[in-house]
């Protein structure tokens, strides 16, 4: 089987490029299974009603986000009456929303698992003990992770503490695709970052000339998206539904 997973998604022209491209890309990929990392589709940073429902017509089968999942307070219902919808697994007890998703296909499922870094990041809880927690309560073998950490230390432990425990660990939130994806142990596809979809030639989607001015200047700026043309940064991982076990993982970026 093949899961195509699309990188953080940043704003309407970044929703509106993907909506132009991934039907192509998905027949072209034979994809089984889409995931998107959703937690900069709103215009100006978060999620909102509006840009999750662009994604799911898009054909999304599963949203995950990160450390701007609250950041629109219209989306915060959304995160219990949408069952595709994640926000990181190790947010505190009594907080809404859900970090796991278990796709059902009948001969097998699929769980998808949004969780984030605590290095340079808020201090949830711990990503690592959170995860064995959520491992034991799964009952497929086949499990990818979209691990929303900041520090790529942090995110190659996760990768080599959960080889041969996952079908694969696939890193958001730096927004910049690492040449780094590999199949750890045979069996768990790993990459530190899928990167981003919107506009390239931009500062992680907003406007150059304004995060130069920021930390040239260090004054208070108003971020605005870049116009820029956009690309889409994603992975496909091929895996055995039956064992789950990662074959290959292909990174990719569709101009």
């Amino acid at each position: 089987m093949k899961l195509l997973f699309i990188g953080d998604v940043v704003g309407k022209s970044g929703c509106d490029f993907l909506a132009d491209r991934i039907y192509s890309l998905k027949k072209s990929e034979n994809i089984d299974i889409t995931v998107i990392n959703g937690e900069n589709s709103a215009e100006g940073n978060g999620i909102t009603p509006q840009s999750l429902a662009m994604l799911k017509k898009m054909g999304a089968d599963v949203v995950t986000t990160g450390n701007h999942c609250f950041r629109r307070k219209e989306i915060m219902s959304f995160y219990d009456s949408e069952d595709i919808l994640l926000r990181p697994a190790n947010y505190p007890e009594g907080v809404v929303g859900k970090g796991v998703c278990t796709l059902d296909f009948g001969r097998y499922s699929i769980a998808v698992v949004n969780i984030q870094g605590t290095v340079y990041m808020d201090q949830l809880d711990n990503p690592f003990t959170v995860i064995d927690r959520i491992l034991s309560e799964l009952d497929t073998p086949n499990i990818f992770i979209d691990f929303h950490a900041e520090a790529t230390s942090e995110k190659k432990a996760m990768g080599h503490y959960l080889t041969g425990k996952v079908t694969a660990v696939l890193g958001t939130h730096t927004h910049v695709q690492t040449a780094d994806a590999m199949v750890l142990g045979e069996h768990t596809a790993y990459i530190t970052d899928v990167g981003m979809t919107g506009p390239e030639l931009s500062a992680l989607g907003v406007k150059s000339e304004i995060i130069i001015e920021k930390l040239r200047f260090h004054h208070p700026v108003k971020f605005e998206e870049s116009t820029n043309p956009c690309f889409i940064n994603c992975v496909c991982v091929e895996f055995d539904e039956k064992t789950g076990k990662a074959y290959r993982i292909t990174p990719m970026q569709i101009r």
